[in-house]
């Protein structure tokens, strides 16, 4: 594995369903500012997820454990929490990881699962939340990190992007400057956890410390931190 990704710190695994873009551009963050994280495994519940390729060429250890093999959401669960375990992770990362986990999951990796969902939190849990924000009218929309729970796309906010709709937006022009965003987000998320900044109070509330803002806005000159 190239020295890039053995960083002594942080350890990380990622889960991803598809290409995996939120998980490259972490990938491309911790190599190219050297942050204090080792990305230990990219682990796809496909065989076929394209990210897998792309992970293997880093020489990030990539592999797959199928849903589709097992008779049940708790035996995945199961098989797929026992793969992670063996890298012995500090966090583990859903990009795009199109899976709703059991709540046993989700209690087995408690403080240490994080999740990026496309949509200002608590708005638009769920799927197809572009779609959803256009015919709301919001006049803003983005995404979120944060913790997960069992209750689905809830959790403690750790930070959120967002943008503005424009009149002639559609799904597919909304979701690409989301992604963009994404692509900022998780990153900043991921250097925050690998220097130990992200702690959870005794309300189940996000402190990020050392960090004046955990909110950021696309303009057309890209994405800034948000003032306030």
């Amino acid at each position: 594995m190239p020295d890039a990704f053995s960083t002594p710190g942080c350890r990380l695994v990622v889960l991803i369903s598809g290409r995996g873009s939120n998980m490259q551009a972490i990938v491309n963050t911790v190599r190219d500012h050297a942050l204090p994280a080792e990305i230990c495994a990219v682990i796809a519940n496909k065989a076929e997820a394209a990210g897998l390729e792309w992970a293997g060429a880093q020489g990030i250890a990539s592999l797959s454990v199928a849903h589709r093999d097992y008779p049940s959401r708790e035996a995945f669960d199961a098989a797929l929490a026992a793969a992670i375990d063996a890298f012995e992770p500090d966090y583990v990362l859903l990009a795009g990881f199109m899976r709703v986990l059991t709540p046993g999951f989700v209690e087995h990796f408690n403080g240490r699962l994080i999740n990026i969902h496309p949509s200002l939190l608590p708005a638009f849990p769920g799927m197809h939340t572009h779609q959803q924000a256009l015919a709301t009218g919001v006049q803003w929309h983005g995404c979120t990190v944060h913790f997960v729970t069992p209750v689905l796309d809830h959790g403690p906010i750790i930070a959120q992007g967002a943008v503005a709709v424009q009149s002639d937006d559609t799904p597919d022009s909304l979701a690409r400057r989301v992604l963009q965003l994404e692509h900022r987000l998780y990153p900043d998320v991921v250097r925050w956890l690998a220097e130990g900044r992200v702690s959870l109070d005794a309300m189940q509330r996000v402190q990020v410390h050392g960090v004046a803002s955990r909110s950021f806005v696309l303009t057309p000159q890209g994405v800034e931190p948000s003032q306030r």
